[in-house]
């Protein structure tokens, strides 16, 4: 069992950055996929990013291509998304999630969520 709790969200304007961070809890969690979603009101949960066990493969959503980096940290049990460069259109509730597969984009894969951090963008 994995438990995942995102910390880092927050109110900026257009064009600054914030940094979300997601503790995981379980010995396993080393051995999974990781990701960040998003999902804004009125919208579907969407992909931002994801990674591997092992911390490669980054891969991410066409919106936030060269903005948004993903990193983990197997020793400390933790992944993170740093994003740059700001947008309204970023506006969502971002959600860290693992997977038992040890890479995947796919949604459907991902069985472990945490409760979500709000990201608000003014411009």
């Amino acid at each position: 069992q994995v438990q995942l709790v995102e910390s880092g969200g927050g109110s900026v304007q257009a064009g600054e950055s914030l940094r979300l961070s997601c503790a995981a809890s379980g010995r396993t969690f080393s051995s999974y996929g990781a990701g960040w979603f998003r999902q804004a009101p009125g919208k579907e949960r969407e992909l931002v990013a994801g990674i591997s066990w092992r911390g490669t493969l980054p891969s991410y959503a066409d919106a936030v291509k060269g903005r948004f980096t993903i990193s983990r940290d197997n020793a400390k049990n933790t992944v993170s998304l740093q994003m740059h460069s700001l947008k309204p259109a970023d506006t969502a509730v971002y959600y860290c999630a693992a997977s038992t597969l040890s890479w995947t984009t796919s949604r459907a894969d991902y069985h472990y969520w945490g409760q979500g951090t709000q990201v608000t963008v003014s411009s």
